[in-house]
């Protein structure tokens, strides 16, 4: 496994904890979530189709597999189930535990890569999981959370974990079988149809109109566009319990973005946890690169 494989895919994790930031601006201005996914994958769409259209004279789908269309689809799906359980799990149980619940992904990535036989169980890679869990419990600050999980805050949670584990798959078999435009291409297309079902139509259509329709543009080009190339690039280098710790460093970028142009701060055991994930994932990379 080389290098190459896992700094596309640091990149993109980096790029979608700035999308968390920018997110949270919007959140601010008044935009609810739905809509900022939405407009997420919609930027994103536009910009893989153009890609798409650019290149379609030199771009041919392996084989004609009519799997490829399975998979981007599913890839596509569930990056939409992931935003929609993730925001449903902040509703019912602040966010916190919803990030801690969707950066459960690994051990459901683990699980299925050990039972499909793609990869072997190994304690390096469980103990792995099992630091970079701790250290966004500590980042996150759900451990000192006193109220009761509710039971729709857990499985929408542990779904948002579900399908973060899905997308990897998903992204992984159709990159093999198709081109990177076209792979993105299909799964943005299903995902804008499933978000579709959830926005409200009066306030998506505002934005275009709106002050904000810049910060939307930008959402999307750094959420969907870029991280998504680079990410289908890396995950078809790398093993995909690899992949998904290595996404783990998303929420040490959204947090130090909110430390810098937010003015948030953050506790020492936060930091510890910062810390935790980076060495982790420095380890786990020097490690599967060797």
């Amino acid at each position: 496994m080389s290098y190459t494989g896992i700094l596309f895919i640091l990149t993109s994790a980096v790029l979608w904890g700035i999308t968390g930031g920018l997110g949270e601006i919007l959140m601010n201005k008044g935009w609810s979530p739905s809509t900022i996914a939405f407009y997420r994958g919609f930027v994103g769409f536009i910009f893989f189709a153009f890609w798409y259209l650019f290149r379609r004279k030199k771009i041919k789908i392996k084989n004609k597999n009519p799997y490829f269309y399975t998979w981007a689809a599913l890839a596509g799906i569930s990056v939409a189930g992931n935003f929609t359980f993730y925001f449903l799990a902040i509703e019912s149980a602040g966010i916190a535990i919803a990030a801690t619940l969707m950066y459960t992904a690994p051990i459901f990535v683990l699980l299925v890569s050990f039972l499909l036989g793609i990869e072997r169980s190994t304690l390096f890679k469980w103990t792995s999981i099992a630091f970079v869990l701790v250290g966004v419990i500590l980042l996150t600050g759900a451990y000192t959370s006193g109220t009761a999980v509710s039971l729709m805050g857990l499985i929408a949670g542990l779904g948002s974990g579900v399908s973060y584990a899905l997308f990897i798959f998903g992204f992984k078999k159709a990159a093999k079988l198709g081109s990177p435009q076209a792979t993105l291409t299909v799964a943005f297309f299903f995902f804008i149809l499933i978000l579709m079902l959830r926005i409200n139509f009066g306030e998506a259509i505002s934005v275009v109109s709106s002050s904000d329709v810049g910060w939307f543009i930008l959402l999307g080009i750094i959420g969907a566009g870029l991280s998504f190339i680079l990410y289908v690039r890396g995950v078809k280098r790398t093993a995909p319990s690899t992949a998904s710790i290595i996404a783990m460093v998303e929420p040490v970028t959204a947090s130090l973005f909110g430390i810098v142009l937010l003015g948030n701060e953050l506790t020492l055991m936060q930091y510890a946890g910062m810390g935790l994930i980076l060495a982790t994932i420095t380890f786990l990379s020097v490690k599967q690169s060797g």
